[in-house]
């Protein structure tokens, strides 16, 4: 978001112009004296007092369009600055240049990677360290990388804690919980198999669970077939332990999407890739249901970097990094005028939705629901499109929208998350206050009015975004929400608090809320902290 239209104050740097170190550097240096070379001192040649001069940061950081609040954060723990870098200065790059590729290599996707990989990432990010150092950012932020996480699935629940390990709770007749059985288990229980691996990221679907090591490894458990169906289909073998999928292994992934007859995949590199459901190439590639290997998304993103992935029902979005700015891709089915393209048409290969360009508006954040979708803007702006039943868009209404439409109710607030469902959406403002619209039922919209014995209006459709009060008496600063992204699964809804608290409300009938229910009781209305720590 623009500084000068957010109301925080303006950060000011000297807007110095990118120049060769051999500029700055008086004389050569002898070949012997360049082992001792680093970035600060008093007296050694080839030194670089940029400690002095810390507002060299900030012009770094502002050309990766970073907002204000991050760029304080960045200057102030950026080790270029501060001590010796990890490398040996490179006379061919700009100041700017040379630190943002000390702070690259602070970030943990970007530190095994080889000089030829590093180079590969730079080449496709557009020849420039700053560009990588706003690609891996990006992803950082969109998809809580590294960072305690929960996913409310269908019927199951997936919890990351910020150390790596994994608990799981809820239906289990495929195996999707990983603890070797098929049995159901209300109580968030540790995958013991895991130990030793940490964990990253996780995706949920029904009847399967992924998970995504730090190391890039992917493993999978429940139903063995990447691209079966939602409903239905209990595929040829169970899995009920985690296993790495063979076919990624000489991938490195950061994230997974699943979704109705397809998986997709996200490559440190920001390479997309999918199983399944190409049988008529409707991703570009024809593959039967059961295939197991990953096939490259062909396209308009061969060349391009992707930083997030999200699937719906029969569609996948994209997020793309490129020099110009944030941008979406859609593909798959367009039903619903869920691409966002105008149109209700297919797209068998990634197509750029162009609505954002006439809104002028930075995508940050994107997410796919069963038949809807919504992004968040670098501005804090909230648009939403697709079948707008039961009033998933916000906008008042039921009805469709083709193309991206900015959420108006919400124009005072500066949204910095959104989550998407089975017609429900949930957006998280900067200041961690939660807003949801669409369908009520199963109570997982969180509007509460009644006692927890009664019904009250708990499960009433909510047109346009209402606040969460319910999650107003927590007392805590909410940052990510997860909920159920099924049409055969009651939704259930997980609310994360700074602290690594985890509170939970919606349907509980098969133990996915991690919290014992009473006798004939199929659900909570209002949150209740589910007993685990994930910080």
């Amino acid at each position: 978001m623009d500084a000068t239209t957010s109301g925080t104050p303006t950060v000011q740097y000297h807007n110095i112009p990118d120049q060769p170190i051999t500029a700055i550097v008086a004389a050569p240096v002898s070949a012997f004296l360049r082992q001792v070379r680093h970035c600060f001192g008093d007296s050694t040649p080839g030194e670089f007092p940029l400690a002095a001069n810390p507002s060299i940061v900030l012009h770094v950081l502002t050309t990766c369009n970073l907002d204000p609040q991050d760029l304080a954060k960045l200057e102030a723990t950026c080790s270029f600055f501060r001590q010796p870098a990890n490398f040996a200065p490179d006379y061919e790059l700009s100041i700017s240049e040379l630190a943002a590729l000390d702070m690259c290599q602070r970030r943990a996707i970007f530190k095994p990677m080889t000089d030829e990989e590093r180079q590969s990432l730079k080449h496709r990010c557009g020849g420039s360290w700053k560009l990588v150092l706003r690609f891996l950012l990006a992803g950082e932020a969109c998809c809580r990388r590294e960072k305690s996480q929960a996913i409310a699935g269908p019927g199951h629940s997936i919890a990351v804690t910020s150390s790596g390990a994994v608990y799981s709770f809820g239906s289990n007749s495929s195996g999707q919980l990983g603890h070797g059985n098929t049995e159901e288990d209300w109580r968030p229980q540790q995958i013991r198999s895991l130990q030793g691996i940490r964990i990253i990221q996780a995706a949920a679907g029904a009847g399967r669970t992924m998970l995504i090591s730090d190391a890039g490894r992917v493993y999978a458990f429940g139903k063995d077939s990447f691209g079966e169906a939602e409903y239905g289909v209990q595929g040829t073998k169970l899995v009920t332990t985690p296993q790495p999928v063979e076919s990624l292994k000489d991938i490195f992934v950061v994230q997974a999407a699943i979704g109705n007859f397809f998986t997709a995949v996200l490559s440190r590199e920001g390479r997309v890739y999918t199983f399944s459901w190409g049988k008529d190439s409707k991703l570009g590639h024809k593959t039967e249901p059961n295939d197991v290997e990953p096939q490259p998304l062909l396209g308009a993103l061969e060349n391009i970097p992707v930083v997030q992935i999200a699937a719906g029902y029969c569609y996948l979005l994209c997020l793309a990094c490129q020099p110009s700015g944030m941008s979406v891709y859609s593909v798959g089915c367009g039903l619903g005028g869920k691409l966002g393209h105008g149109s209700r048409t297919d797209e068998k290969y990634p197509r750029l939705i162009e609505q954002f360009q006439l809104l002028n508006l930075q995508p940050m954040v994107v997410a796919a629901g069963a038949w809807h979708a919504a992004v968040v803007g670098r501005d804090g702006r909230v648009c939403t499109w697709g079948w707008g039943r039961y009033g998933c868009l916000g906008h008042g209404n039921e009805e469709c929208e083709s193309v991206p439409k900015v959420v108006e109710a919400l124009r005072d607030v500066k949204a910095v998350h959104v989550a998407t469902g089975d017609y429900t959406t949930f957006v998280v403002s900067d200041d961690g206050d939660v807003y949801s619209f669409g369908c009520g039922e199963s109570a997982s919209l969180g509007h509460n009015t009644a006692g927890e014995g009664q019904q009250g209006n708990r499960h009433a459709n909510v047109l346009s975004p209402e606040l969460v009060m319910s999650l107003k008496q927590v007392n805590e600063r909410v940052v990510q929400i997860s909920l159920t992204n099924s049409i055969y699964w009651n939704a259930h809804t997980f609310a994360l608090t700074e602290s690594g608290k985890l509170y939970a409300f919606g349907a509980g009938d098969k133990g996915q809320l991690g919290i014992e229910l009473a006798n004939n009781q199929t659900e909570r209305g209002n949150p209740e902290r589910v007993d685990i720590d994930l910080n």
